[in-house]
């Protein structure tokens, strides 16, 4: 008798050794994940407004294309125009990821149960503001023209998990051609992603000459700082616009792109390394250097781009705008705004907002 107890309490140690030493693992496990794909936020289920009998005729199938776009409540109509114009223009099997704030999540989903996005794959996110303590500056001007969301770009690869690529877009951008194309962009070997240069056409260098703003990498970077200086990057290298990326997210983890570009944001609050006539897009200059002359160069009709800035109508055709496989709105003068360039193209694809909380601001017959 005495024996066998001390059988059982011999088994019973070892039991626990064993789950101590199982939890040890799975703790090391959990530390490692992290370090590799950062805690971003709640990333929600899978969401499919679709019911079943509709099911096996309307879901897409073949490769997943993973597009991760961004949604900020008072610009939830461009986010539902943009994912509209992609779905009903590509019968790829698109699966969208919506990075948000929780306050939104509520309303974005009512939105997408309309009819007519019925069809689309979409998983949200919940973004934490919290990743970027320490890496903006505290000073009041930058911390009121921070959006928060604009850096879930620099997180993809910890949003889109499975995936060997991915796509990025800006939320004032409108799709017309098959987004399937963009996907098969070619990224030369050892890049981690591709962007539009901007001087990559007469029309573009036309627009941001005109308009006065960077095409350039002293726009957007003090080069009298030594932490510049010492990087040897020319200050007449053309910039890249970050409002459209095709990512290799396989690339992008093994070279350790966010921690890269989360080391240029935290060194920035301390040295100030930005241009002082830097507008509004502080997303851009950590980009600028971690891709430079390592980034691979989008076919220029698939980001044709400053739609939203003073004179594009004029420099720009309604043929040209036709053509053009994907027309963004970067700049001032959105698509949704009484002053716009061709918000016509943007109309065919926005959707009413079932709450009535977002509303078009459309020039009436008498304005002059």
């Amino acid at each position: 008798m005495t024996l066998r107890r001390v059988n059982v309490i011999i088994l019973v140690l070892l039991a626990v050794a064993f789950l101590i030493i199982v939890q040890r693992n799975l703790l090391n496990l959990s530390d490692f994940l992290h370090k590799e794909n950062p805690d971003v936020g709640m990333i929600l289920p899978f969401e499919s407004e679709l019911s079943p009998d509709l099911r096996s005729q309307s879901v897409r199938k073949g490769e997943e294309i993973p597009v991760l776009i961004t949604a900020v409540e008072d610009r939830l109509g461009a986010v539902v125009a943009a994912m509209n114009s992609v779905y009903q223009n590509s019968k790829a099997n698109v699966v969208f990821t919506i990075v948000t704030l929780n306050d939104t999540v509520s309303h974005l989903k009512e939105w997408l149960s309309d009819i007519r996005l019925k069809h689309v794959k979409y998983r949200i996110a919940v973004f934490k503001p919290e990743l970027l303590n320490g890496k903006i500056s505290q000073e009041p001007q930058i911390l009121e023209a921070t959006k928060p969301l604009t850096f879930a770009r620099y997180y993809l690869p910890a949003y889109i998990l499975e995936a060997e690529k991915a796509i990025y877009l800006d939320d004032d951008v409108i799709v017309q051609g098959d987004i399937q194309e963009l996907y098969e962009t070619s990224l030369k070997p050892g890049h981690a992603a591709a962007f539009s240069d901007d001087c990559d056409s007469a029309s573009s260098k036309g627009i941001i000459r005109g308009a006065g703003t960077q095409n350039n990498y002293i726009g957007f970077l003090d080069f009298k700082k030594e932490a510049i200086k010492t990087l040897g990057m020319r200050a007449n290298t053309c910039s890249f616009n970050p409002g459209v990326i095709v990512v290799n997210l396989t690339e992008w983890k093994n070279q350790n792109i966010t921690q890269q570009l989360e080391h240029w944001m935290e060194l920035n609050t301390k040295d100030d390394l930005y241009s002082k006539t830097l507008a509004e897009s502080i997303v851009t200059p950590p980009l600028l250097i971690v891709f430079y002359k390592r980034h691979s160069i989008l076919d220029p009709m698939w980001h044709v781009r400053h739609l939203g800035t003073t004179g594009a109508g004029n420099r720009y055709s309604p043929q040209f705008v036709k053509a053009a496989k994907l027309l963004h709105w970067n700049g001032h003068y959105k698509p949704w705004g009484r002053v716009s360039s061709f918000s016509d193209v943007w109309d065919k694809w926005f959707i009413d907002d079932p709450t009535g909380k977002f509303h078009p601001v459309r020039r009436q017959s008498g304005d002059s």
